[in-house]
């Protein structure tokens, strides 16, 4: 068999790029201005994407380190807002917003929330004002009387163009879709507030907080006018307080009612009345439905990854290698997609965005870029794919769990999740699973096993179901291995898994993507498993992965292996013939996967060790007069190092060529 590595052209043409000096970075409100890259400066650099792209504030409005005079003191202000068209003078600033790194607390006495009340007072027409570090944020109105100035707590600042009732209960086209690390920001807020002021555990909190989530969800998907809101006065009374209480359980209840496979019926939120208010303060002013896709992928797994990563050898496959996959595979509507090792749904999710993405397309050419008219169409397609094409399993249930909330979030498909350990029996399934016959009908198969020989399976029941699960031996004279009746003493799950994702797929067309260890592509002891791979499927590609893919979290060799199974009767037809056929294989190293070893995001450098930042074309989702518009925008961002997606075009290129 030859396996020419396949050339990957790097040389696309690319536009004009900004070289950002080692350490600096640029400014988002005038594009041109490099600041020294610190933790307070990527917060400000957050907030000022969020005034802009959420609460609609242009950037001509917007002045960064603007100079005040507080008595005799020239301090200069994070973010300043002015009215359209107003003269950047103190005088006449509208809006004040001071960022901090995570180490400056709110109590601070210099940098705190002080700080920003000394601001603001300092500016006769500055009416609100926000201070945040990206795990705190406190928003605050200006209130005068008998000449006396004073601070009321706000849930939030204002949009542009909206009034202050428009925050306290916002109507549905006045959510803002999270574009930015905002939404991470509060996340993490609301998450550090239930475990700090409720007496939980983290694991804990953040269960409180996925039921909450699912409320705010469900109110965007179900209400007709927003029912998750608290407003100032009853977030800090307690009548109020038990009025809110009343309208989040009143959506939990529906909650449970409908993801009765998620909840049970005697399921409550266990927060009291001040913390409840304060969590749905802090995400009402958000369309989770509406946000960025890659927006609240990030904010969600930050925060399922810091309470669910188990000692199972779950980890969680990073989202360019799910992109990667999927996008090499490319999914259809009418595609059955499956992982059953569906850990909290990345690959699942990034399979129903792709698809989502070319159904959206398609429906805006067909209705002429109608939006009204193609979302209802894209809202029935996207419905039909997510209920009936995606299936996921688990053995952990929490993990499932969060995994249909992340679905949720994304579209739904979370009835094709379930709880089940996809090695056992289908016998051995829950009925729904077991009805639905998914051995050999699974048209792509996307996932990362848990693999370690510190999970390893000895369960005799399960090792005489698999050919893998038995002993073999080598003939060296005829360079063969063939199968023995005694079963294993016991094998790493991976290589069980192997052959489950093989036999779950389609015959002769069925493809899957497969995370594996390195071990198994070149270990001579397990050159069985290499044997019975060629004789079953057709290797369509081999990713070796970076040592540092899977990193914070563990350092492991892998490889990403692209199978096609191969038809009872080709496989019939190579056993006659005594050989394998020959065919190409696509190869890549993939040395370039976007992160250090630290999870730091790395990025493209010039020769001289300066990052390059790129001018691109982002589409944002605005309303106008309440109808909602798609808008252009250019933004400059920098170029991260990742080849992933440059590996998995050069795969789809080769494979049209081989077709």
């Amino acid at each position: 068999m030859s396996n020419p590595a396949a050339k990957i052209n790097s040389n696309v043409a690319r536009p004009i790029a900004v070289i950002v000096q080692q350490g600096k970075i640029l400014d988002f409100i005038d594009g041109l201005t490099q600041r020294i890259e610190t933790p307070e400066e990527y917060v400000r650099q957050e907030i000022a994407k969020s005034l802009v792209r959420e609460y609609q504030y242009a950037k001509a409005e917007i002045a960064v380190e603007f100079t005040l005079a507080v008595g005799s003191r020239k301090p200069r202000a994070d973010l300043v807002i002015f009215a359209p068209g107003e003269p950047h003078k103190q005088d006449r600033a509208r809006l004040i917003v001071e960022c901090k790194s995570q180490k400056t607390k709110s109590s601070d006495r210099s940098d705190g929330v002080g700080q920003l009340q000394s601001y603001m007072a300092a500016c006769p027409n500055v009416q609100y004002g926000m201070w945040t570090n990206g795990l705190e944020r406190f928003c605050f109105k200006r209130v005068e009387s008998n000449g006396d100035i004073s601070f009321d707590e706000i849930p939030d600042i204002l949009t542009k163009g909206r009034s202050e009732d428009d925050i306290e209960r916002p109507r549905f086209d006045q959510l803002k879709a999270a574009s930015s690390d905002a939404l991470l920001f509060a996340f993490r807020r609301c998450h550090n507030y239930i475990a700090g002021n409720q007496g939980l555990q983290k694991p804990e909190a953040f269960w409180e907080l996925l039921k909450i989530i699912f409320c705010k969800i469900h109110d965007e998907r179900s209400s007709n006018e927003v029912e998750f809101f608290a407003t100032s006065k009853e977030r800090h009374s307690l009548n109020g307080q038990i009025k809110a209480r009343k309208r989040i359980g009143d959506l939990f209840s529906e909650v449970k009612a409908e993801y009765k496979t998620i909840f049970k019926e005697n399921d409550e939120i266990d927060l009291n009345g001040e913390v409840l208010s304060y969590i749905v303060s802090q995400l009402q002013m958000y369309s989770l439905l509406e946000s960025d896709v890659d927006v609240k992928g990030r904010a969600y797994e930050e925060i399922v990854g810091s309470n669910l990563r188990g000692d199972r050898g779950e980890f969680f496959t990073p989202r360019n290698i799910c992109q990667m996959a999927v996008y090499m595979l490319d999914p259809g509507e009418r595609d059955l997609v499956m992982d059953p090792a569906c850990g909290t749904g990345g690959f699942l999710i990034t399979a129903m965005n792709h698809v989502i993405e070319k159904v959206r397309l398609a429906e805006i050419e067909k209705w002429g870029g109608n939006l009204e008219r193609a979302e209802t169409a894209i809202r029935a397609r996207i419905h039909k794919f997510a209920q009936n094409y995606i299936v996921g399993t688990d053995l952990n249930p929490n993990l499932v769990k969060a995994a249909k909330m992340n679905m949720v979030m994304n579209n739904d498909g979370s009835g094709g999740l379930y709880q089940a350990n996809a090695l056992h029996s289908p016998a051995r399934w829950e009925d729904t699973l077991r009805n639905r016959h998914i051995l050999g009908t699974i048209d792509l198969l996307f996932t990362n096993p848990p693999f370690g020989s510190k999970i390893p399976i000895d369960d005799p029941a399960i090792l005489e179901m698999y050919d893998l699960g038995h002993q073999w031996s080598y003939d060296a004279s005829l360079d063969s291995w063939s199968i023995q009746e005694a079963v294993q003493k016991s094998q790493p799950p991976e290589i069980l898994f192997i052959e489950r994702c093989i036999k779950l797929l389609k015959p002769g067309t069925g493809r899957c993507a497969v995370v594996l260890p390195d071990g198994i592509l070149g270990s001579p002891g397990l050159g069985y498993v290499r044997d019975w791979i060629l004789r079953q499927t057709k290797v369509l590609a081999s990713i070796d992965l970076h040592a540092d893919t899977f990193q914070p979290h563990v350092s492991v060799q892998t490889s990403v292996l692209v199978l096609q199974r191969k038809s009872a009767e080709e496989v019939a037809i190579e056993k006659a013939a005594g050989k394998l056929n020959d065919y190409q294989v696509f190869m890549a190293v993939a040395n370039h996967i976007g992160h250090d070893k630290r999870g730091n995001v790395t990025y493209v450098r010039d020769r001289q060790g300066h990052e390059i930042v790129e001018e691109i074309d982002e589409q944002a989702i605005e309303y106008v007069d309440g109808q909602k518009i798609i808008k252009q925008q250019r933004t400059l961002k920098k170029v991260v190092d990742d080849n992933t997606l440059q590996i998995a075009q050069a795969f789809r290129a080769w494979l049209s060529e081989q077709d």
